[in-house]
């Protein structure tokens, strides 16, 4: 961990990196990816340079305040359950059945139940496999790059990222989300694919293919903590 005054950051170097880039995760640590020969001291420089930048984004008001909500629910009839951006009743029933069926609400084996918050994981998993993976081989093709692999993943802090050999990485929480929110974390990743920063012409990229970016940005700031909930 090296700082500048006062300035925590991390930095990670990588050989198959070609650029230098700052991200902010939600904890608010700052991470710095950089070619492998990048000397601290330029580092250093650039870092400064995002000062202002990266002061605004780890003090957001709205993305980093702590929930005013419980750390998730209970499994009980007529609670909630989000997907797909929308709140579905959840219905539990009696069955021998080890699957949960979804009919515009939850319909839940009641033994399964017992597993509570976590009881959903699982179907919200496939889900996520099933809707999220085959798009990003489609708009990657609407943006006119290549990637290597395509992983779902269990990350509380970052909702989509792209590694230095063009590995492709997703929160399955996604899937909790709007398909608008979906479609631009996707594009975000996708854009990085072309540019490595978040300079202008990068977002004239994401801008171009997601008209909804600002209306999804807004989402994740407003909605974020949730989809971090087991249910």
């Amino acid at each position: 961990m090296l700082s500048s005054m006062e300035l925590n950051y991390t930095i990670q170097r990588s050989a198959k990196r070609k650029k230098l880039s700052i991200t902010v995760e939600r904890d608010r640590s700052v991470v710095v990816h950089a070619p492998v020969n990048t000397s601290d001291e330029k580092i250093r420089e650039v870092v400064e340079s995002k000062r202002a930048w990266i002061y605004e984004k780890t003090n957001h008001t709205q993305k980093y305040e702590e929930a005013s909500h419980p750390p998730g629910k209970e499994l009980v009839n007529g609670e909630s359950a989000l997907y797909l951006g929308r709140h579905y009743q959840i219905e539990l029933v009696q069955s021998r059945s080890q699957e949960i069926v979804f009919e515009q609400k939850f319909i839940i084996p009641e033994w399964l139940g017992k597993g509570r918050r976590t009881v959903l994981r699982d179907w919200y998993q496939a889900r996520a496999e099933e809707k999220i993976v085959p798009k990003v081989a489609k708009m990657a093709k609407q943006v006119g790059v290549d990637y290597a692999n395509v992983r779902l993943v269990d990350n509380l802090y970052r909702w989509g990222s792209c590694t230095p050999n063009n590995n492709l990485h997703f929160n399955w929480r996604l899937i909790k989300a709007p398909m608008y929110v979906v479609d631009y974390v996707i594009i975000h990743e996708l854009a990085h694919l072309r540019e490595g920063n978040h300079t202008p012409r990068f977002w004239n990229i994401v801008s171009a293919q997601s008209p909804k970016m600002e209306k999804a940005k807004q989402w994740l700031r407003e909605h974020g903590q949730i989809l971090e909930e087991e249910i």
